[in-house]
C-alpha cells in the first residue's frame, strides 16, 4: 500500500494525541489537532473531515500498514491506546515490507563493488530476527550483466565516498600506453559506468581540464585530508554527457550530426534500441533505413558503428566517413595477411 505524505502526517498527529495520557481525546479533538498540524506543517487551511480521521483510525488499527494500533474508545467517547507504551513509531516494519526490501537488495547486490548492499543484507537479517521471521532462501529472478573479473572494483567505494564528501585524492595511475605508473593529485567529481567498466571523472590539481580515469588502471588511491578540494564549476554533468556515447570527451569537442544508413535486416535492432536519445529516422525504403544522431565523435561511437560491420554505413560527417573507411580497410587487410 502506498502512503502519501499528508496521510503520514495525520497518523503521526493522531499517534501523539493518543499517547498523551494526561488528556481525554474525543473524535472532534483529534480532528482539530490534525487540522492544526496540517496547517502548521503544510499550510493547509481547509481542515480535515470526520470521515478521513475515522478511516485513519481504522487503518491504524489494522495490519495493512503493520501498525496494529491498540486504539480503544472509553465511555463511547474518548479515544486512547489500551497499551500506554504503544506508539506507531515503535512498531516494527511488517513482513511484506521485509520481503520487498529483500527483493530490492537481491537486485542491488548484483552491482559489483558497492559493499552497501552487503550491509543491507545484514540489516534485513536483523529485522527478520526482530520480527521472529524465518529467513527463506529466494531464487534470484533477475540477472544483470556483470564482469566479476574486472579489475578496480575495490576502488568504487573509496572513490564514491571521496566524491560524495568532496575529498582530494592522490591516485597512482598506469594507462595502457604508459610504461610505468604516475601519481596525480585529483579532485573526484563523478563515477560513471559504461559497458561494465567504471570510470572516474576528475580534474588534476595541475591541469584545468577534466580527465577520465579507468578504475581498472588505478594502482592505488589515497585520501589527502590536508589538500583543499577544488569543486567543479563547469557545465552540470547531466548536460555535459548528454551528447555523448560512452565516456570519452573534452570540453571543447563539438557536437556533430551523424547520419547512418542501416540495412533492412538490422534496422529493427537500432529502432527499438536507439544508439542515442537524439536518434531520428530521416528516410526509409525497401532496403535501408537512414537515421541521425547528434553526438561527439569519439572512440566509443566508432566502436558502436564497427559492431554492425557491413550492415551499417556512415553517410556524414565526412570526417567520420573517412575514419571508418580507413578502419574497415585495416581490418580487411588483417584477414588478407592470414
Amino acid at each position: 500500500m502506498s502512503i502519501n505524505k499528508l496521510a503520514l502526517i495525520r497518523y503521526k498527529a493522531i499517534d501523539e494525541c493518543l499517547g498523551n495520557r494526561y488528556r481525554k481525546w474525543t473524535l472532534e479533538d483529534l480532528i482539530q489537532k490534525v487540522a492544526d498540524v496540517l496547517y502548521d506543517l503544510e499550510g493547509i487551511s481547509s481542515g480535515v473531515s470526520k470521515r478521513t480521521i475515522q478511516a485513519d483510525i481504522q487503518l491504524m488499527r489494522s495490519d495493512k500498514l503493520g501498525y496494529n494500533a491498540p486504539i480503544i474508545v472509553k465511555d463511547r467517547k474518548y479515544y486512547s491506546y489500551s497499551d500506554p507504551a504503544y506508539s506507531i513509531t515503535n512498531a516494527p516494519i511488517n513482513n511484506a515490507d521485509v520481503d520487498k526490501m529483500k527483493e530490492i537488495v537481491a537486485v542491488l547486490k548484483q552491482f559489483n563493488g558497492f559493499s552497501y548492499f552487503d550491509d543491507m543484507s545484514d540489516m534485513i537479517a536483523r529485522l527478520e530476527n526482530n520480527l521472529y521471521k524465518s529467513t527463506d532462501v529466494h531464487l534470484n529472478c533477475i540477472q544483470l550483466e556483470n564482469n566479476h573479473l574486472l579489475l578496480g572494483l575495490a576502488h568504487i567505494n573509496p572513490l564514491y565516498q571521496a566524491t560524495l564528501h568532496k575529498k582530494a585524492l592522490l591516485i597512482e595511475y598506469k594507462s595502457f600506453k604508459a610504461s610505468k605508473s604516475q601519481e596525480y593529485i585529483c579532485y573526484p567529481y563523478l563515477l560513471k559506468e559504461y559497458r561494465n567498466r567504471w570510470f572516474l571523472i576528475t580534474r588534476s590539481k595541475h591541469a584545468p581540464q577534466l580527465t577520465t580515469l579507468a578504475l581498472d588502471r588505478m594502482v592505488s588511491i589515497q585520501e589527502l585530508p590536508k589538500e583543499k578540494f577544488i569543486p567543479w564549476d563547469g557545465m552540470p554533468f547531466d548536460e555535459y554527457y548528454d551528447n555523448l556515447i560512452g565516456v570519452t570527451k573534452s570540453e571543447k569537442d563539438p557536437v556533430h550530426k551523424v547520419v547512418l544508413q542501416i540495412d533492412k535486416k538490422h534496422a529493427p535492432y537500432v529502432l527499438t534500441k536507439p544508439l542515442h536519445h537524439s536518434q531520428q529516422v530521416l528516410a526509409e525504403d525497401e532496403s535501408t533505413t537512414t537515421l541521425s544522431i547528434h553526438v561527439v565523435l569519439n572512440f566509443e561511437l566508432e566502436r558502436e558503428i564497427m559492431g554492425f560491420g557491413e550492415h551499417m554505413k556512415v553517410i556524414a560527417p565526412r570526417l567520420l566517413v573517412k575514419k571508418m573507411a580507413a578502419r574497415l580497410l585495416q581490418a580487411a587487410q588483417m584477414y588478407d595477411k592470414s
